[in-house]
């Protein structure tokens, strides 16, 4: 499913234009769910972070039993190779995918060196900075590293992020604020998740039921480098009930405002813009 316009597509060594098809029906990837993805951003003639979401797209192979076939230095040079033909004002998606080709063992583990491989690219708007989300709550959970590949960005993972969406749009919001086992925050369907109080920052520790994304992770180090205090602690539903800010993080948006967690409502205050600002203010530097 195409989410944006100027389609390109890299696949067997070459970009096309246009969404073009890359998987069989009996590739392993189709009719065993072997896909992982990273997303990353091209907009402002930059694209922060895109080495390290394409290093994390060979560690999500890895981690599902799918050999990566394309070194992280090689992706970043193929991806800039297709944003050549964007003009700088544009805003792109970028997502290079693996998935499994062949089965091994009784056709269900990926066969080692069976792997397919592209990229896909999507003229995509970036949102505005005030464009904001509403959250709620969901009957649905993380799962565990134990019984689901939560170490990888991957496609099967997604049905789990797609009903707590649709069961929070049913309810009237945006989003969902999601638990992890425990019954603590962990994130949104979407995306990670931060919150203010009193002048500092909180986001959920990592504990392996949610990938803690790159985006998080600068915004963590830029407002740190900022002065401000930023805390990776364990956090309760009335923790963000209580919290004066609420914004969201991920590579697509990189900061969404919460305006609302349920009947709670939040002002876009000074953190949530200065997140925003930082963030701007690195990615042009690093450029």
């Amino acid at each position: 499913m195409a989410m944006g316009t100027n389609i390109r597509t890299y696949f067997d060594g070459t970009w096309h234009n246009g969404d073009l098809s890359v998987m069989k029906a009996a590739d392993h990837g189709s009719w065993l769910g072997s896909t992982i993805f990273d997303g990353a951003r091209y907009f402002e003639g930059i694209a922060p972070d895109l080495r390290a979401h394409c290093a994390r797209a060979n560690q999500s192979a890895a981690a599902l039993m799918i050999t990566p076939t394309v070194t992280t230095d090689d992706m970043v040079q193929i991806i800039w190779e297709g944003l050549a033909a964007y003009p700088k004002s544009s805003a792109v998606y970028i997502r290079p995918m693996y998935w499994a080709i062949d089965g091994g063992d009784l056709g269900i583990v990926p066969k080692e060196n069976s792997t397919g491989f592209a990229i896909s690219l999507e003229e995509t708007p970036m949102p505005s900075a005030t464009d904001a989300s509403t959250l709620t709550t969901t009957q649905f959970r993380r799962p565990v590293l134990e019984d689901n590949v939560t170490n990888a960005k991957a496609g099967c993972l997604y049905p789990n992020n797609a009903r707590m969406l649709a069961e929070a749009r049913a309810k009237g919001y945006g989003n969902a604020l999601v638990a992890d086992i425990m019954g603590n925050v962990a994130e949104t369907a979407s995306a990670n998740v931060f919150m203010a109080k009193d002048g500092e920052l909180f986001t959920p520790i990592a504990n392996n039921t949610f990938l803690a994304g790159i985006t998080r992770a600068r915004h963590i180090d830029n407002l740190r480098r900022d002065g401000i205090k930023v805390h990776e602690s364990i956090l309760t539903f009335d923790d963000f009930r209580g919290a004066d800010e609420v914004f969201l993080s991920g590579n697509f948006s990189k900061v969404t405002p919460v305006s609302a967690f349920d009947n709670i409502h939040y002002q876009m205050g000074p953190l949530t813009k200065r997140a925003r600002e930082t963030y701007w203010d690195w990615a042009h530097s690093d450029a």
